[in-house]
């Protein structure tokens, strides 16, 4: 079963439990979807290119969230923090920030890298090395913190 067929599958098993909140999640995933669908027309979408979309709401949720948590807004916060755990769950276990260290030095130690002029080839070195398995947010501030900016 592929991502696409998951998620149709658990918004008919929401719609049958009545869950509201987390077919609400999945009704708009979906629809994400299938506009990437629309956009890349004849082709048909991969697990690859859901992930990407999966990836770029789950960003949008986790933005929302630091903007709301500046402005008080506690309970359109926790909103987005269920959002995030419905998508959450589609994607693979990212790297944790330990480990996306001890990448990023052994990275900078094989190419050698020691300012932040270089941090161009040690992001891309790095994401080869750890596909979409790290948050670039994350990867990206401990590539700096490494080169020592």
């Amino acid at each position: 079963m592929n991502l696409k067929e998951k998620i149709l599958s658990d918004i008919k098993t929401a719609m049958k439990e009545k869950d509201s909140k987390k077919l609400e999640v999945l009704r708009f995933v979906n629809s994400q979807i299938k506009n990437k669908e629309i956009d890349i027309r004849p082709e048909t979408l991969t697990d690859s290119d859901i992930l990407k979309v999966l990836k770029k709401y789950l960003k949008q949720r986790k933005e929302s969230m630091e903007q709301f948590k500046i402005h008080g807004r506690d309970d359109l916060v926790q909103s987005e923090q269920y959002q995030a755990g419905v998508v959450e769950a589609y994607l693979p276990q990212m790297m944790s920030e330990d480990e996306i260290k001890v990448v990023v030095k052994s990275v900078v130690e094989k190419t050698g890298a020691s300012s932040m002029k270089e941090m161009g080839s040690v992001m891309k070195a790095v994401m080869a090395e750890v596909g979409d398995l790290a948050d670039s947010k994350i990867l990206s501030q401990t590539v700096k913190a490494e080169l020592g900016a």
